[in-house]
C-alpha cells in the first residue's frame, strides 16, 4: 500500500488545482479502487453493463466533477469513492425499475460480506434506502455496512479506515445488520441489542 502521507498530499494538491497530482494519485490508488469496485460488481447481476474498471472510472469522473472537496486523508477519499460507486449502481437500478412496480424480495443477505448473492435492482434500492435512514440515525454503523458489505473490506480494514478498534467494528456490524433487517422487513422480533 502506498504511503498514506503521499496520498493525502496528492489529494490536497489536486483540491488546489494541480492536475498532475490527480494523475499521480490515480496511479497510487488504482489497486484499492479496483478492489472496492470489484466488491460492488460481484453482487451485480450477470451481464451488467458496467465492469469493474468502468465503475471505478465513472466514480472518479463524478469525484472530479464534484465541487471542491477538502480531503481529510486517504480514508476519506476511499470512503467517498465507494459511496460514488454505490450511487452509480443505485442510479442504474432505479433506471431499470422506472415504469415497473417492484415487489419486496424474499431476503437481502447481510450475514456475510464475502461473496453474496447477486442483488436485484429492487433489493439494492431497498438496502440503499434503509442504509440512508440508518446513516441519519447512526453514521458510523452505516459507514461500517458501507465499507464491509459494499466495499468488501475486512473487519480489520474497516477498523483501520474508521480509526476505531476491530471489536467496535464487529459490534457496529452486528447491530447495523439487525437494524437493517428490522427496517427492511419490518420484523419487530429483531432487537438491536442495545
Amino acid at each position: 500500500m502506498p504511503q498514506t502521507h503521499e496520498i493525502t498530499a496528492l489529494l490536497q494538491a489536486w483540491t488546489n488545482g494541480d492536475s498532475e497530482a490527480l494523475a499521480k494519485l490515480i496511479q497510487l490508488v488504482d489497486y484499492e479502487l479496483k478492489k472496492i469496485a470489484h466488491a460492488y460488481m460481484q453482487r451485480e447481476r450477470p451481464g451488467h453493463i458496467l465492469q469493474t474498471t468502468a465503475l471505478m472510472d465513472e466514480a472518479l469522473m463524478r469525484l472530479m466533477e464534484t465541487e471542491k472537496i477538502t480531503w481529510n486523508d486517504r480514508k476519506h477519499f476511499y470512503s467517498l469513492a465507494a459511496k460514488r460507486m454505490r450511487q452509480i449502481l443505485i442510479d442504474d437500478a432505479r433506471r431499470q425499475m422506472a415504469g415497473k412496480r417492484g415487489k419486496r424480495p424474499d431476503q437481502v443477505n447481510l450475514t456475510d460480506a464475502a461473496p453474496l448473492a447477486v442483488e436485484e435492482p429492487e433489493q439494492l434500492i431497498m438496502l440503499h434506502d434503509a442504509l440512508n435512514k440508518l446513516a441519519s440515525i447512526d453514521e458510523r454503523k452505516a459507514s461500517v455496512v458501507d465499507h464491509r458489505y459494499f466495499g468488501g473490506f475486512t473487519l480489520k480494514e474497516v477498523a483501520e479506515i474508521l480509526g476505531v478498534s476491530q471489536i467496535t467494528v464487529e459490534r457496529e456490524w452486528r447491530l447495523a445488520r439487525a437494524w437493517l433487517k428490522r427496517e427492511i422487513y419490518d420484523d419487530p422480533s429483531e432487537s438491536s441489542d442495545g
